[in-house]
């Protein structure tokens, strides 16, 4: 193949001023020799995004298939705009297989130069675009029961050892950077970034960069690892589920699942870090960028730098474990998670959520929690992977490994403060609705580190209940406020939940078996009294020391000497969290006690409730008659109770609820030692005893001069639906509201119908009922309202008074505009076509025989208004 010499002058002119990878890629080519040219640094043009072809200036009989045959053509002009849109082309005409088999091959057989201005291009087109509009492979909703093809080839192509692993180290050993803007991330980064204050992780250090003259924005300069794993993190935030994946498990997606593999690949429980797959195995890591030296920033405080730039420097000779090089990549893939996915809540912003008025800056959603709680488990047991010997701080020595230090500082450096914060606003702004589970489940797994401990926890002689080890007293300890506070806000959303609902009972049954596990609440109690305990020597404001460690030093002289003071640790550990001036509730203290009773009343009160919801609707569908259920008598409108979900679900689902209740209640009292006299005692007094009838009393009142007047506990049970009131509607039973089994322009239309025969022929409706026959008792059975006059009306607030109202006899046709008579209509229809009845003989039918019931009806009728004389 020859190519004209015209040609190629204009196609070597063209790649000279279209190699950059064009705006938005954001990427900065590394420092090169001064005798090389950087031909992509000015871009004057850009290539058309729809190219069907690498070259389509060339005459038509030199045709290339794929970017290598471009290359291996043309080797002295390789170019990475001729990568870049080659592979933009494939992404619109190539199904997803076979571009991910192009990929393969582009990473292997390119090198860094060429790959790095694809780079920004791939990870955007995989993970999204920052700004939610490009979904990129969705990754949230694909699963492999649903698309076995294309998730096992994402899933390899993503691997922690696969493919798009391999292009990241390849350019990291080039120590390529690129651009991340700072908008993107999460409200408290972003502010303290634009501020010029420099954000308290390590991660931001020496990465900030201010835009030139007329530039847009700050920046980060990130490597490539750190690249792909800030685009993999916020795309859990960033992407929108579509509108077909509200029904789709998290734990099957391929995100959770990939959430998993890098978890386990980078923060290992056995053996060490596996090295790069690209990189020499002795070669340097990569420096930071040094950061830009005009920036004016005020730090928080002292701040910590990389772990493996500290322990390195502190030691004399090399460690000989090739991992230990590595510990990079564990600290960052963890700092990645836990500013993306926790740090949208600083201190301060916590204290103005405070208030009731304060607007909510983010809200994560049921999935966001389901994988933070993912990594809290892996994370517990990483640290809980260390040997025995290495887990107490005294055991710190110059020849302890980093990944052995790593796991010691991972979660009380990285996780805790974090944590606690988006733990704080989610049970302040959580709906009251089950949903609340998977909060709550990420709270109790992070609170027992011991369940994911290799050894075995202690079991008692009934093998039921098992025993907390004093181990875990340091863990409680530092730890205290997210046992005592966050239980004190639990319990605040529990006195506002149904627990007459299964799942809100099991909530309250989850967070009792926790906490009343053995030696468990001695713990806390022993925390809290270390924290109560008056200072005498301590000075007020050291107890910051403990969250500002020094710069000076390794590795090891980042974390403070121990402290043999053990109310010391506590009390640091309270204000770090919550400030200097905090107001600490002790959870074993009266103001939480009367929470825990009135707690328990509720459970006690939810139990009854349940049980009677239960007993009346098995009262009601035995009673109720055949007819009903064909929509010629009228439905009950004034039940005793509200709608719940014990309705749908039956009488397991009450069983369900007593049982959970029952041993939430249990559990409570051994944590609180509260005595059976008190529990019967509170019983009494919160009026939970059935009356004569076995349905439910009033709502809690109390007896005021104008009457009934409700106390706090009564508007909760209003609210919740745990009583109610005996109100009925005792108006015109014709102007009832529409009833959602009703059609309403059908009802609409038969009341305009009704209404007209009623003033029509009111005068000879009134002259039938009159009658003293029986002509005169069937037309007042159908024509008059029963129990109209003499009618009490009934008030909660007064004495029911009797109003005499009458109304002349007339027709009402409102239950043909029932869903349910209708249905019966036409199943009776249907029915007699069975049989060779047609709809003339069925309708005629049907009428006689609502006549032989309306005839028998009549005739009770009049034998109870007898009786009654």
């Amino acid at each position: 193949m020859t190519v004209p010499a015209a040609s190629l002058n204009f196609l070597r002119s063209c790649l000279r001023s279209s190699a950059s990878p064009g705006p938005g890629l954001g990427v900065s080519a590394p420092a090169r020799p001064a005798e090389e040219p950087r031909a992509w640094a000015a871009p004057s043009c850009h290539l058309p995004a729809r190219l069907t072809h690498p070259v389509p200036w060339f005459p038509r009989t030199a045709i290339f298939n794929s970017p290598r045959e471009v290359t291996m053509a043309f080797p002295h002009l390789q170019q990475p705009s001729f990568l870049l849109a080659s592979l933009k082309a494939d992404s619109i005409n190539k199904p997803f297989a076979q571009r991910c088999q192009d990929l393969v091959k582009v990473i292997e057989d390119f090198p860094a130069k060429e790959l790095h201005a694809i780079f920004p291009w791939l990870v955007e087109s995989i993970f999204g675009s920052l700004d939610g509009v490009l979904i990129g492979w969705n990754l949230r909703c694909l699963q492999g029961r649903v698309s076995p093809v294309e998730y096992s080839i994402a899933m390899e192509f993503l691997d922690p050892g696969g493919p798009m692993m391999k292009l990241v180290y390849k350019l990291q050993a080039e120590d390529y950077k690129f651009d991340f803007p700072v908008s993107y991330l999460p409200g408290p980064v972003k502010a303290s970034i634009q501020e010029h204050v420099l954000p308290d992780s390590p991660l931001y250090h020496n990465k900030v960069q201010f835009p030139a003259t007329g530039g847009l924005g700050l920046n980060l300069a990130l490597n490539p690892f750190e690249y792909y794993m800030f685009f993999f993190a916020l795309s859990l935030i960033t992407q929108k589920p579509l509108p077909g994946a509200l029904h789709v498990r998290t734990s099957d997606c391929a995100y959770f699942i990939l959430v998993d593999r890098y978890l386990s690949w980078f923060l290992p429980t056995e053996g060490s870090v596996l090295p790069p797959l690209s990189s020499s195995p002795g070669g340097p890591s990569p420096s930071p960028a040094p950061r830009t030296p005009t920036m004016p920033f005020a730090s928080y405080g002292l701040h910590h730098t990389s772990l493996l730039k500290r322990h390195i420097s502190h030691q004399t000779s090399v460690n000989a474990d090739p991992a230990s090089h590595e510990i990079w990549r564990s600290e960052t893939l963890l700092q990645v998670f836990v500013e993306m996915w926790l740090h949208h809540y600083s201190l301060e912003m916590y204290q103005k959520m405070q208030s009731p008025h304060a607007k909510e800056s983010f809200t994560p959603t049921e999935e966001h929690v389901l994988v933070v709680r993912l990594l809290i488990k892996h994370l517990h047991a990483f640290s809980n992977s260390l040997k025995p010997e290495q887990v107490s701080p005294s055991t710190h020595s110059h020849a302890t490994s980093p990944l052995e230090e790593f796991k010691r500082a991972a979660v009380p450096r990285f996780v805790q403060q974090k944590l606690y914060l988006f733990l704080q606003h989610c049970f302040g702004h959580w709906p009251l609705d089950a949903s609340f589970r998977a909060v709550l489940e990420m709270w109790l797994s992070y609170l027992q580190p011991w369940r994911y401990a290799p050894e075995k926890q202690t079991q008692s002689s009934d093998g039921q209940a098992r025993c907390v080890s004093e181990r875990w007293v340091p863990f409680v300890q530092e730890n205290l406020l997210m046992y005592t506070k966050l239980f004190v806000g639990f319990l605040s959303r529990a006195l506002r939940t149904d627990l007459v609902s299964p799942k809100n009972a099991l909530m309250v049954f989850r967070v009792a078996k926790v906490f009343s596990q053995p030696n468990l609440a001695e713990m806390i109690q022993k925390g809290e009294q270390l924290f109560l305990e008056p200072e005498l020597v301590i000075p007020h404001r050291q107890h910051r020391l403990f969250t500002a460690p020094t710069l000076t030093g390794s590795f090891l002289s980042s974390w403070p000497p121990a402290v043999t003071d053990t109310s010391f640790k506590v009390k640091s550990h309270v204000y770090s969290l919550e400030g200097q001036d905090c107001k600490y509730t002790p959870m074993f203290g009266p103001e939480v006690r009367t929470l825990v009773l009135r707690l328990a009343q509720l459970i006690t009160q939810a139990k009854q409730t349940a049980k009677s919801i239960s007993d009346q609707c098995g009262e009601s569908t035995a009673s109720r008659p055949f007819l009903s259920w064909l929509g010629f008598c009228l439905s009950d409108t004034n039940s005793s109770y509200a709608a719940n979900d014990l309705d749908d679900m039956g009488q397991d689902s009450v069983r369900k609820t007593d049982e959970y209740l029952e041993k939430a209640l249990e559990y409570l009292c051994q944590m609180f030692r509260l005595s059976e006299a008190q529990l019967a005692q509170l019983t009494l007094a919160l009026g939970t005893t059935q009356d004569e009838n076995g349905k439910k009393q009033l709502p809690d009142c109390i007896v005021g001069e104008d009457g009934l007047i409700l106390t706090p506990l009564g508007r909760y049970q209003i609210i919740n639906g745990l009583r109610k009131f005996d109100i009925e509607y005792q108006g015109d039973s014709e102007l009832q509201p529409i009833r959602s089994y009703e059609i309403a322009s059908l009802v609409r239309l038969l009341f305009r119908l009704s209404s007209t025969i009623n003033h029509r022929f009111a005068g000879q409706m009134a002259a039938l009922c009159s009658r003293a026959d029986f002509l005169g008792s069937f037309c007042r059975y159908h024509l008059m309202e029963p129990g109209l006059a003499n009618k009490h009306l009934l008030s909660p607030v007064g004495q029911g008074r009797v109003v005499n109202r009458a109304r002349g006899p007339r027709l009402s046709l409102r239950f043909l505009g029932s869903y349910r008579t209708l249905l019966s209509l036409l199943l009776a229809f249907f029915v007699a076509s069975l049989f060779c009845i047609g709809p003339l003989p069925c309708a005629l039918l049907l009428v006689l025989g609502y006549f032989l019931y309306a005839a028998a009806m009549t005739l009770l009728t009049e034998q109870g208004k007898l009786h009654q004389l």
